[in-house]
């Protein structure tokens, strides 16, 4: 049989393995040439893919070392075109969202990012819920999940480097098209993630109510003792979340945004049941609150972890990184961490200030404090968006700045009727139904002292995420992580005063509005700079 009358459909035969992991990558293919090329590591020969009988084999056989050698470079040759259509292909779709409509690029941000919001919301829901059942028993217990949620939330925020580490060596590995490279890095940062579960859970179990003690100050021995017992139950999840929380952004950094929202809605839905059971039915009060929250928590990242298997990925392997290995997660996620760093301070410094205000007016606060959160983390997705969709156009080699500036303006605006919804909804919870949150006429009256700045702080959270989110992007960490500290420094000098001056809970809220909008000028500012 001549092997130049058949088709340059060509298999490698002999002792040709394949990795597990390898993604299986059709080619494209036409009626005229069907390709696929598996370079065999002991045996060079090729073989047609059709039945050839023995004479066949034979003929095969002899062909000479030139005629081979054409072979081999025909099929070369097409195998090199058609992965040069495939990337172009990939790149005509990487392009889709730039290329549209301001309108339909507002409906793919809103497709890509909506599902995405149960990443941020999952642990402010779970503590709003705790809110709300625990605050129709008891208002010391209501106040005492302030400083309790703050050890427990608050804290957790220190961790998204994990987060903006693993999405972006899962994202880059997986642009390489090494399965493996993307397996290795999951399970590093699996560990990373279980290391930092473990020194959270012995933290939280020897230095928990020393911390309380510190947020809430000694005279306030009642409430620390129920924050304690919130804070002790809920650390014994901190590895299972944190390793979750890996797997959760891994599947981010797939483009798969629907594993978070499942996650959520289980996790909700369990924790809603738990605290109305054991609350108010059984009368645990806020432990009844804590071992709710812990256990949806726990299935919550179960789910993440199943999700990651499915798609192929193993979320249960773990391995110790190298040195370098550690290195390179630290240089990626480091001026992140520190400007997450400095939020978590100032948010700290800010339950801190008015912790120190009294049972009622800590109460109010814990309520106020946990709707800003719910509400504030919805635009935390379009700051990944940004981060998704904008290094393309900036680096890529389809380098387009006016796309850049058109995708930025579809952000803000985004951004800015987010803000406005959540400002509305946010606000109108405690000012028309505060009887959801608290049976107490005086913390209610504190509620209502703050609807204003809580409002302006809420409005201007979203269009901050975007453009916050474009800075990533662009890699214009170093400004980001140097003016948020900044901000925040100066910020909590603020709080001092007003808290000195007799401005109680209302000074405490306007220092908020003060960070968020110096953080807006100043993200403004350098984009229009820059």
């Amino acid at each position: 049989m001549n092997l130049k009358t058949l088709t340059l459909n060509v298999y490698l035969q002999h002792q040709c393995s394949r990795n597990p992991f390898e993604k299986f990558n059709p080619k494209i293919t036409s009626h005229k040439t069907n390709i696929r090329n598996l370079r065999c590591r002991r045996n060079q020969s090729i073989i047609t893919n059709c039945s050839l009988s023995s004479h066949g084999a034979d003929n095969a056989a002899q062909i000479s070392p030139i005629e081979r050698e054409k072979e081999v470079e025909a099929v070369v040759a097409v195998e090199e075109k058609t992965q040069l259509l495939e990337e172009t292909l990939e790149n005509s779709r990487g392009e889709l969202l730039e290329n549209q409509s301001l309108w339909d690029q507002i409906i793919e941000i809103v497709k890509f990012s909506g599902p995405a919001v149960g990443l941020w919301i999952c642990g402010p829901l779970m503590s709003l819920i705790d809110t709300a059942v625990v605050g129709q028993g008891s208002s010391i217990e209501l106040a005492a999940l302030g400083p309790g949620t703050v050890l427990c939330d608050y804290t957790s925020y220190l961790f998204m480097f994990l987060s903006i580490a693993t999405s972006n060596l899962v994202a880059t590995s997986l642009a390489r098209q090494d399965k493996n490279e993307v397996q290795h890095q999951i399970s590093n940062l699996l560990f990373v993630g279980l290391a930092c579960g473990v020194l959270m859970l012995l933290f939280t179990k020897f230095c928990g109510r020393w911390a309380l003690t510190a947020f809430a100050g000694a005279k306030n021995a009642d409430i620390i003792t129920a924050a304690n017992t919130y804070v002790q139950i809920r650390g014994l999840v901190w590895p299972v979340w944190l390793v979750g929380w890996v797997a959760q952004s891994a599947s981010l950094g797939m483009k798969d945004s629907l594993g978070p929202l499942k996650a959520l809605a289980a996790a909700s839905a369990i924790n809603g049941v738990g605290d109305i059971v054991l609350c108010r039915f059984l009368g645990f009060g806020i432990a009844g609150a804590a071992w709710a929250t812990m256990v949806s928590q726990a299935v919550a990242a179960f789910m993440m972890i199943v999700a990651l298997n499915k798609k192929g990925y193993n979320g249960f392997a773990i391995s110790i990184p190298s040195f370098d290995e550690f290195l390179q997660i630290f240089m990626i996620a480091a001026p992140a961490f520190v400007a997450i760093l400095s939020k978590t301070v100032f948010y700290t410094v800010l339950v801190y200030f008015a912790t120190s205000m009294g049972t009622k007016t800590v109460a109010a606060h814990q309520v106020m404090a946990q709707l800003y959160c719910i509400c504030a983390v919805w635009g935390e997705p379009l700051s990944q968006t940004a981060q998704a969709f904008m290094p393309g156009l900036m680096y890529g080699a389809n380098r387009n700045l006016v796309k850049v500036q058109e995708l930025l303006k579809s952000l803000v605006i985004i951004g800015g009727l987010s803000g406005l919804i959540l400002g509305f909804f946010g606000t109108s919870l405690p000012w028309i139904f505060p009887y959801l949150f608290s049976s107490d006429s005086e913390v209610i009256r504190e509620m209502h002292k703050v609807l204003i700045p809580f409002f302006i702080a809420l409005v201007s959270a979203p269009p901050i995420n975007c453009l916050e989110g474009t800075l990533m992007a662009g890699r214009e960490l170093k400004f980001l992580s140097i003016s948020t500290a900044g901000i925040a420094c100066l910020c909590t000098l603020v709080l001092l005063v007003l808290s000195r001056s007799g401005y109680s809970l209302i000074g405490c809220w306007f220092g908020l509005v003060a960070f968020q909008l110096v953080s807006l000028y100043c993200t403004v500012l350098y984009h229009n700079c820059s």
